[in-house]
Order: C-alpha cells, then sequence, then structure tokens
C-alpha cells in the first residue's frame, strides 16, 4: 500500500456503532466520510475544518453520498473552543495528516482533550516521510517519537501503533 487507507485505517481504529466522533482538520472529508459509514445512521462524524471551501465541499459530498450522519464545522482546532464541539462529548477522533500543519500543537491538544469524554480515543495518522513531491517538505515532518511525547505530556495514554500505509504512522492514544 503506497498511502494511508482510510478504510484499514479506520478499521484498525475499531470505533462502535453509534460512536460521536470528531474528525480535527477534516479536509476533503474522506475519513469522515468512511468513519460515518463504520458507526452507522445512530453515530455522528462531526467533521471540524477552518478552510470554508473544503467544508462546504465536504457538505456537499456527504449529502450526495446520503450521510445524513455527518455534520459539518468551520472551526480551528488549534484553539480552545475552536472546534465548536461541547465539552467531553466525543467518544473517538481522528487527527490525519494535520500535525505537520498545526503551529500551536498545545493549543490543539488542549481543545482535543476538552472534546473527548475520559477513555476517548484518538486516531493519528501522519506522514512518516515525503515521497516524490507528495506530502509535506522533510523539514516539516512530525515524527513519531515526538507526537507520542507530545501526546503523552497531555495525558493520552499510548495505546498502539497501526499500519498506516508506506509513507504514514498510525498511533492510537486513550484519553485519561
Amino acid at each position: 500500500m503506497a498511502f494511508a487507507e482510510p478504510e484499514q485505517n479506520i478499521n484498525q481504529f475499531m470505533i462502535p456503532l453509534g460512536a460521536r466522533v470528531a474528525d480535527l482538520g477534516a479536509g476533503s472529508g474522506v475519513y469522515s466520510i468512511v468513519a460515518a459509514r463504520a458507526i452507522g445512521p445512530s453515530g455522528t462524524v462531526l467533521s471540524v475544518e477552518v478552510q470554508k471551501d473544503m467544508a462546504t465541499r465536504l457538505q456537499k459530498v456527504a449529502h450526495t453520498e446520503g450521510l445524513n450522519n455527518i455534520e459539518v464545522i468551520w472551526g480551528d482546532i488549534e484553539r480552545l473552543g475552536g472546534t465548536k464541539i461541547r465539552d467531553m462529548s466525543i467518544d473517538a477522533a481522528i487527527v490525519s495528516n494535520v500535525l505537520f500543519q498545526i503551529e500551536d500543537r498545545r493549543g490543539f491538544i488542549s481543545e482535543l482533550k476538552r472534546i473527548l469524554k475520559p477513555g476517548g480515543k484518538v486516531l493519528v495518522i501522519d506522514w512518516a516521510d515525503s515521497y516524490s513531491g507528495m506530502g509535506p517538505k522533510p523539514e516539516a515532518l512530525v515524527p513519531e517519537q515526538d507526537v507520542r511525547i507530545l501526546f503523552e505530556k497531555r495525558n493520552m495514554m499510548f495505546e498502539q501503533s497501526i499500519s498506516a500505509g508506506d509513507h504514514h504512522y498510525g498511533l492510537i492514544f486513550r484519553n485519561t
């Protein structure tokens, strides 16, 4: 597998049916769509995106695909309260290919912890390397070990690594 495979990654994350999921930095919404199918119509995916045009596009795709369990939020994942999601209301969060773009990682983790329920899980997928001009520049990469330190310092317990593709790593953390 050459690049991150959302279906395989979500399957490894094992989100229960009916879960309330946040896709932080949803972008085009690939993970939101896969997660919405995985949790079924009784669950909800809150897709947070800072770029208004991407949020609008995702809303249209969700509607076209008949996924009524996706709610798109135009919000800021780096600022406390910026996601507009209620405190401790999220069972699972997805953070895919965004860490290398985040300037305020501490602010991001604070917002993530605010919205996650105690025991809530986080799936982090990010670039392990730059590949033929795809992904971030080498100096922008966030190494897997740095992510573990960042999350663990904020009382997020590392649970496991997942196979996320040839050029990505995948980590699962639990909110304590």
